[in-house]
């Protein structure tokens, strides 16, 4: 059995080598780029199942595949606000600010097309103690919030900043497993073989 993993995220392979770990299941990887602009007014819940969901029928698309095509997006929410992945320097920090001393939400959802289309998101409480402004810019300068939704990363240094979590731990990394594996289970892949 194979799949195809839409996502050149590494955080999100890892998961999945963990997950398919002596399953005698292979995956390959072929990252899609699509535009990551959120709609007008769209809410969080949407957001992450649109994304989630154009990335597995652009790679299906690309690929004109058979095999399940397993796509993730994940987005940091702080109240209305969806951060995404942060432009510069600046910007950055200052989503660390409004983080700092609060509770966000991290949306993940999962779309897996197969002999049909599924989706299933996994939604997290994550709350950041206070940062102080030498935190947030050695934290930048780590390199580590380059690319990450809301500017953190909560499996490297960005664990650092995080005082409690209600949720799914890889939710928050980027690809949560139970509903990942509920999602695989429905199109008949077993991973307790």
């Amino acid at each position: 059995m194979q799949i195809i993993l839409a996502s050149a995220s590494p955080r999100r392979k890892e998961l999945l080598d963990q997950m398919l770990d002596q399953t005698g299941i292979r995956y390959s990887v072929f990252p899609v780029d699509i535009d990551e602009t959120p709609l007008l007014n769209e809410a969080p819940m949407a957001y992450v199942q649109r994304l989630a969901a154009e990335k597995s029928a652009v790679c299906v698309a690309r690929l004109n595949t058979d095999l399940p095509v397993l796509a993730a997006d994940t987005a940091v929410v702080l109240g209305d606000l969806i951060m995404g992945k942060p432009k510069d320097q600046a910007d950055a920090l200052a989503m660390l600010a409004q983080l700092s001393g609060q509770s966000h939400l991290v949306y993940s959802a999962v779309s897996l097309r197969g002999r049909t289309h599924d989706l299933a998101v996994s939604i997290t409480e994550v709350t950041f103690r206070r940062l102080t402004q030498q935190e947030m810019l050695a934290y930048w300068y780590s390199g580590e919030p380059v690319d990450k939704a809301g500017s953190y990363a909560i499996q490297g240094k960005g664990g650092l900043f995080v005082e409690s979590i209600k949720g799914s731990f890889s939710g928050v990394v980027g690809l949560p497993l139970f509903e990942t594996a509920e999602l695989l289970s429905r199109q008949g892949i077993d991973l307790f073989k």
